[in-house]
């Protein structure tokens, strides 16, 4: 009689809400696709604790906060999923931390944070807040700890506390995972990696600031993820360079004024006022726009919730593919693209405000229908149907707002600058306004089709380099993803006290070797120039194979076991930094097979498949849980097929 043969065994890299998300859906799929008679051991490898992972760690400010209210946060399907697997309904952020108020029922596993701040926010949270990081690690050990509730009896996890070092193996037969510090590898039939967000060395120009700042004795910070950086190099009253004006800047603000003690006040006609400790630097701050990111709307929709997608949904994907010719994005894709934000919007305003509109909803749908997004006579059709230039679309003057405009004085552009924030900050807390937020979840449904018309090949490389990874993904970034209003407005107090200066568009920063300084000047207030000791580079690590931080990768990358996405045109080659893997099931591609490895899958933000966050906002069929669904399902397929082998090594955590 034979024994008990061999667990499939399941190596996946990364323990944070992308790896969580996969292990949610093995745990939906297993009653389907894993039939228990033979046992399934998962080993999670990851320095940080299983759930927030690096990036949603505990062990960071309570300054730092989410930029989405907490109803707008879950890790589950739910109704609008289009997914093969079966969908398992899941609480919010916010509906999670109802219970803890006795405003919600209880959730299983029940257990109260252990740090009491967080466990007061907990109890104090209404959903259309912005709740601290803190709050969202918290979430997300939960929905760890659920999961493995959720799993079958057969289905076992155990989690590496260490860094994942290395993978080696045939592509018919097991693979090896070397861990930091310990000697004996792990040995499992597949591996995911599922590293998320992942830093990089600098790259050449931010070497060369470095170089500059190590002669001179002077400041500088490379990108970085905030809750990493180390600013204690800062000194009280010094002036600092900041290029960058998104989150990563409103980040870096806060630890440097309210993080080393200073305190906003509330006057009684609402507005700020910043009490300064002494010990802030000074920012000047400046962009390519020059502008902060336009605020995260605090208001729900007024009118029924739009059918999305509705120009850019499958059907136009398959169309453009049918064409079988190179895609510009801006000139064939944008249009829909365009087209399918603008019917959110004038949805939202038609139903909600119709008083500001002069054509019935169904008069206007349909010659918008049957008109491009650049026709002129759809700007006919906006302009007689939306009397007020406020309440029409202008992506132009959305996305460029400094373009064209030139101050006479540094002053005379903070005036202006605070004046713009002012407005925008008004605008996106008015639900008279509410068509922005039409807008936005339109923008939200664009992503579920990008990753298929990227994975086709047809999109040129400079389309692919200019266009989507750099104009696009800006321009939803600078729509989609900006801060609460409260930090804002916070913003303009510290730029009234002196503490926050802003420099202006399309900044150029250059280092002086006679004064041993950075300088820095906009076209937006000619011929001035600003000087500072300190330059800070207020965004993300751009993805890079070449300069990644991540040993696995770094010795995938050197041993030719990877491919880098490379698109190639006649007139141009771009070279992404991301790992190339294969569309459908996000295998990774190996150059020395000439295809994807049948035992290596890599998910998420290092990869060609662009697959946005791994958590998502209700009811949006988030293309993050769509690919966690259907690699969870192939893996289950692919082990339950694997034979049985005897050589499996566990290491203990």
């Amino acid at each position: 009689m034979s024994g008990p043969s061999a667990p499939a065994v399941l190596a996946v890299v990364g323990a944070g809400p992308r790896a969580t998300g996969l292990l949610e859906r093995i745990a939906a799929n297993a009653p389907e696709l894993w039939d228990g008679t033979r046992a399934l051991h998962i080993q999670l490898i990851d320095p940080h604790p299983p759930g927030p992972g690096r990036i949603w760690r505990h062990e960071q400010s309570g300054l730092l906060r989410m930029n989405s209210m907490a109803e707008d946060v879950t890790m589950f399907t739910d109704e609008s999923s289009t997914i093969e697997g079966p969908v398992r309904p899941g609480p919010s952020l916010a509906e999670w931390a109802a219970q803890f108020s006795g405003r919600g029922p209880r959730h299983a596993p029940y257990a109260e944070p252990a740090d009491p701040e967080v466990l007061a926010e907990l109890r104090a949270l209404d959903p259309a807040d912005f709740p601290t990081r803190r709050a969202q690690s918290a979430y997300l050990d939960w929905v760890f700890r659920r999961v493995l509730t959720e799993l079958p009896a057969s289905v076992t996890v155990e989690w590496h506390r260490t860094t994942a070092t290395s993978v080696t193996g045939p592509p018919d037969g097991p693979q090896e995972v070397r861990l930091d510090g310990r000697d004996t590898p792990l040995t499992a039939d597949l591996v995911v990696l599922a590293q998320g967000h992942i830093g990089a060395e600098p790259a050449a120009e931010h070497r060369a600031f470095a170089d500059f700042a190590r002669r001179h004795g002077r400041f500088h910070l490379p990108p970085e993820f905030s809750a990493d950086a180390d600013l204690s190099g800062l000194r009280p009253g010094e002036h600092v360079l900041v290029r960058g004006f998104g989150l990563a800047f409103v980040d870096l603000m806060s630890l440097l004024t309210e993080g080393r003690g200073g305190r906003f006040r509330t006057r009684p006609d609402g507005t700020l006022h910043y009490l300064p400790s002494g010990r802030e630097p000074v920012l000047h701050v400046g962009s390519r726009r020059g502008v902060p990111y336009h605020s995260k709307t605090r208001y729900r929709l007024q009118g029924p919730r739009p059918a999305l997608p509705r120009y850019f949904g499958p059907g136009a994907v398959d169309a453009l593919l049918a064409e079988n010719r190179p895609l510009d994005l801006r000139r064939d894709v944008w249009p829909l693209m365009a087209k399918e934000i603008g019917y959110g919007h004038y949805h939202e305003l038609f139903h909600a405000h119709p008083g500001r509109t002069t054509l019935p909803w169904e008069d206007f749908a349909a010659a918008y229908d049957r008109l491009g997004w650049y026709d002129p006579d759809m700007t006919e059709l906006v302009a007689s149907a939306v009397p007020d230039p406020a309440d029409r679309l202008d992506f132009e003057a959305l996305d460029r707002p400094l373009d064209g405009l030139a101050f006479a004085s540094p002053d005379a552009f903070q005036d202006h600058l605070r004046t713009y924030v002012t407005e925008d900050v008004a605008r996106r807390e008015n639900p008279e306004f509410s068509a922005d937020l039409g807008a936005f979840l339109a923008l939200l449904s664009l992503y579920g089709q990008l990753p298929r018309l990227v994975g086709s090949g047809r999109l040129t490389a400079r389309s692919v380099a200019e266009q989507l990874d750099g104009w696009w993904q800006g321009f939803f970034s600078f729509l989609a993803s900006g801060p609460p209003g409260f930090r804002l407005r916070q913003l303009l107090a510290l730029s009234e006290a002196g503490v926050v200066r802003f420099l202006g568009a399309d900044v150029r920063i250059a280092a002086d070797e006679s004064t041993g300084t950075f300088t820095v000047t906009s076209p937006t207030v000619p011929g001035h120039t600003t000087r500072a000791t300190a330059l800070i580079e207020a965004y993300l690590p751009h993805p890079s194979l070449d300069r990644t931080e991540d040993p696995l990768l770094r010795d995938l990358h050197r041993s030719g076991a990877v491919a880098e996405e490379v698109v190639t045109d006649p007139a141009f080659t771009h070279r992404s930094g991301l790992l190339t893997v294969s569309p459908a099931d996000g295998r990774l591609v190996d150059p020395s097979l000439g295809g994807p490895h049948p035992r290596r899958i890599a998910l998420g933000a290092p990869t060609n498949s662009r697959a946005v966050a791994a958590f998502a906002r209700p009811r949006t069929d988030s293309p993050g849980f769509r690919q966690n669904d259907a690699v969870a399902r192939a893996l289950l397929r692919t082990l339950a097929e694997v034979s049985p082998t005897a050589d499996h090594a566990s290491v203990a955590v």
